[in-house]
């Protein structure tokens, strides 16, 4: 079956997530500079969070494009993802207004880490729906990216529930940046 169906509704959830999220963030009470600082957590949360989703979207986006076929199980793969996503409004929210405390800083990298998971299941499912010569297989290859930002997922979970819940934003921060950049792989394969 063709992916435009999967594609348009993973976009539309996509951005509905980002609507929810940032229709969470509280309007500071007060017009000084000093009632701001009281909302940089969970600013600093949401650019985070948004950062994120932008990178799924993005990446999503670039995967789509290196397939030509999707099967029922990318599909139950896709709304697999997506379920994970939905849930970084929550746990954004949770951390932001609980100023990175040791439970939702947690909370925060098991989703993190449970939507880098099923987004790898829903890569590997498209590569098995597209067969052994896929652009995707080929423009995967060894997938470092992939393969660490889980490990570094745990890292911060764990340091979080050390109670080192800064070097846990740390570790989100890096992972972002990591994949800030659209993934070139994929780009280069379709130009080839």
């Amino acid at each position: 079956m063709g992916k435009s169906r999967m594609e348009a509704f993973s976009d539309g959830v996509i951005a509905i997530i980002i609507t929810v999220m940032v229709l969470e963030l509280t309007v500071p009470s007060g017009a000084s500079w000093a009632a701001l600082r009281q909302t940089v957590p969970a600013l600093l949360t949401y650019v985070l969070s948004f950062s994120y989703l932008a990178i799924y979207w993005n990446n999503h986006h670039h995967m789509l494009h290196a397939i030509e076929r999707v099967d029922g199980a990318a599909l139950w793969a896709n709304l697999h993802l997506l379920f994970w996503l939905s849930l970084v409004p929550f746990v954004t929210a949770w951390m932001g207004q609980n100023h990175f405390a040791a439970a939702p800083t947690t909370a925060y990298g098991a989703v993190l880490l449970l939507a880098a998971i099923a987004y790898h299941v829903l890569q590997q499912r498209l590569m098995v729906a597209n067969g052994p010569g896929s652009r995707l297989r080929a423009a995967i290859g060894r997938d470092l990216k992939g393969r660490l930002s889980p490990m570094l997922y745990l890292i911060a979970i764990a340091a979080a529930l050390l109670g080192a819940r800064w070097l846990s934003y740390a570790v989100y921060v890096a992972v972002a940046l990591i994949w800030l950049v659209p993934d070139r792989r994929i780009e280069s394969t379709l130009a080839d």
